[in-house]
């Protein structure tokens, strides 16, 4: 019964709930994706940061975090948001970055259609200007009308755009798709997308 304890008790010492693990999982998307600089760390040119100069710097800005608790972040992110590498000594965000980093990607040839997922405030600008990667390294696209849905409810009421994908790649667009299932691309012109009715 002693041992079954003390397991436990080693065991409790990484697991942390889901109100942490979002938080922590929300400081890694800043820092491995847009503000490596706020704890001093450095990212290499294909976005990957060293694990435990990673942890080192989080839990002297008062983010406490060990390997368990990091690996426990990576596994549980439902969107995949980043990965470690196979001998977990490094990790990077899948993708989203806005400082400059080479993801070392493959061009891919997309399935016929992607969605996108918006606010309704943003449909007429994006009915003239097509999609546009803003602050980022690539416009986002899903596989699936659900995840856009659930994208595009992040900024208010949600709209989905159908994304003529497979065309747009036959006219000499290129497609990439990250380690975490999302679809990228440079920009969509307004002549590729269908408003989705819901």
């Amino acid at each position: 019964m002693l041992l079954v304890k003390e397991k436990s008790k080693q065991m409790n010492e990484f697991i942390i709930n889901e109100k942490e693990t979002n938080h922590l999982s929300k400081f890694l998307s800043l820092v491995l994706r847009h503000k490596p600089e706020r704890i001093g760390i450095r990212l290499d040119e294909n976005g990957w940061t060293d694990v435990d100069i990673l942890m080192e710097k989080m839990n002297a800005s008062g983010k406490t975090i060990t390997l368990p608790i990091l690996k426990h972040v990576v596994e549980t992110n439902s969107k995949k948001r980043f990965m470690l590498n196979e001998a977990e000594d490094k990790i990077r965000a899948s993708q989203g970055h806005s400082v400059e980093v080479d993801l070392d990607y493959t061009s891919q040839t997309p399935p016929p259609v992607l969605y996108h997922g918006t606010a309704a405030k943003w449909v007429d600008v994006i009915l003239k200007e097509g999609l546009r990667k803003q602050k980022r390294h690539h416009v986002h696209l899903s596989a699936d009308q659900d995840t856009a849905i659930n994208v595009g409810q992040r900024q208010g009421v949600p709209f989905v755009f159908e994304v003529r994908a497979l065309e747009m790649s036959e006219n000499g667009f290129e497609f990439f798709r990250s380690d975490n299932g999302v679809w990228l691309t440079d920009h969509v012109p307004p002549v590729y997308l269908t408003k989705v009715d819901r």
